[in-house]
């Protein structure tokens, strides 16, 4: 399964990666196992199944009549959950100090707003520059991430310090209480089988998303050479509605991030891709903070 994110997708988690699965072989007197789903599984010539990781594999069944679970990998240097909590906390963790940092100092008080401000629009930009070359990498590079996640900080500190000290008082928090809940919902209802990532699903996704992403994209173009709010879709009440989209949108993407751990895990993929779980979690996250603070704002402000 190809994952994708509200922003970028990760190449390195695409069926195509060229990473080959564990256990694949056929065993003695039966046929192969825990392949069902492998994105990690290389191309088989006369295998009808090997190009379409949604597609029934008629002999997983076999295994599944008897319960048994994939096995875990047999060889060392395979990404495991701990891999992916480690580098994720990392990641953040960049965050979290570089915003915190911006925050305390890059004052916004009316005689530095301006700079203030400026910094960091520029460091959003850097920051958006550095996920797009990580995202067409085939591997992952662990310093374009921590450094893409230094710059998103510095920029989320900024904003985050503009909306909470001049427009809505607590907003910061409160957009950070919201990612977690979303964030602990997603993780709950997909554990327990009430979310279903499928073939289906991720397309319904990848649609709604792209839609959204050309709407928003149109309301800037006329918010910049038309003046004002553009078309509206980002503040008042079509705001919060489109924020409110916004999160769910995030909450499906959250969904997929974590249904693309779960089979890097279960099928074997090597240990660095762990880095782009980490990379697409904070873009996921760094997504539903944005639309949080944003449907706050205009709550709490004066539109």
């Amino acid at each position: 399964m190809r994952s994708s994110n509200p922003v970028f997708s990760r190449r390195g988690f695409s069926r195509d990666n060229g990473y080959a699965g564990f256990n694949t072989a056929p065993q003695a007197g039966g046929a192969a196992v825990g392949t069902q789903g492998n994105p990690y599984a290389q191309p088989q010539a006369g295998n009808p199944y090997a190009q379409n990781p949604y597609a029934q594999n008629p002999y997983a069944q076999q295994d599944l009549q008897y319960g048994a679970p994939p096995q875990a990998p047999a060889t060392t240097g395979r990404m495991t959950l701990d891999d992916v909590l480690m580098r994720t906390g990392a990641t953040l963790g960049t965050l979290i100090v570089t915003a915190a940092l911006a925050w305390a100092l890059l004052p916004v008080d009316d005689a530095n707003i301006s700079r203030s401000y400026g910094i960091g629009i520029g460091a959003a930009l850097i920051g958006m520059v550095l996920a797009f070359v990580q995202s067409f990498k085939r591997k992952a590079s662990p310093a374009l991430i921590l450094t893409y996640a230094a710059f998103e900080g510095v920029f989320l500190g900024v904003i985050s310090s503009i909306v909470d000290n001049r427009i809505a008082s607590g907003a910061a928090m409160q957009a950070v209480l919201g990612t977690m809940a979303v964030f602990a919902a997603v993780l709950v209802a997909y554990k327990a089988g009430w979310i279903r990532v499928n073939r289906r699903f991720v397309g319904f996704v990848m649609a709604a998303a792209l839609g959204f992403i050309l709407l928003m994209a149109v309301n800037l173009l006329f918010a910049v050479f038309g003046g004002g709010d553009g078309l509206g879709f980002r503040s008042g009440p079509l705001g919060i509605v489109f924020g409110v989209i916004g999160i769910l949108l995030g909450a499906c993407f959250l969904a997929l991030d974590f249904k693309q751990v779960e089979d890097g895990i279960a099928y074997g993929a090597p240990r660095e891709e762990a880095w782009l779980a980490a990379f697409g979690l904070t873009l996921t996250l760094v997504w539903i903070y944005m639309e949080f603070l944003r449907i706050i704002a205009i709550l709490q402000g004066d539109d």
